[in-house]
């Protein structure tokens, strides 16, 4: 948009124009320099080898390998390559062999009048000097 050839409206102009800072359009980005492409290589094929390694892990492999590296750096470069630890997450679908589950004791059978079956429960509500204890009891 903004045309350095065009003598008749100064670049300074044509910024204003387009609402463009004269510093963003003299602004080059420099590239990555040639240890953080080295570093960034060696991360990649550390974590394919080991992808539950995290910023720690890595910075620790690093500095076995004779990297003096701080951990904000590797995790910076962890973070540009979109590299993270694997992690295993909690489970809840699955039961715990140890848990006894217990049979259903109303499955089959037809509540037909009142009091026939009665339901229960107990919840506690914690209080500044202990606990409060709440039961409820329906009939169905």
């Amino acid at each position: 948009m903004v045309d350095p050839t065009c003598g008749k409206i100064p670049i300074k102009r044509q910024c204003d124009l387009l609402g463009l800072s004269r510093s963003s359009w003299y602004y080059h980005p420099k590239g990555e320099n040639k240890l953080n492409l080295t570093l960034m290589r060696m991360i990649d094929e550390q974590y394919t080898q080991t992808p539950f390694y995290g910023s720690p892990k890595m910075t620790a492999w690093l500095r076995r390998q004779g990297y003096q590296i701080n951990h904000k750096r590797v995790e910076r470069l962890m973070n540009r390559m979109g590299l993270h630890a694997a992690q295993p997450r909690a489970n809840t679908s699955w039961k715990h062999p140890e848990h006894k589950i217990y049979s259903y004791l109303l499955s089959g059978v037809k509540i037909i009048r009142p009091d026939h079956v009665w339901s229960t429960d107990i919840t506690y509500i914690r209080l500044a000097n202990g606990f409060l204890y709440r039961s409820a009891e329906a009939s169905t």
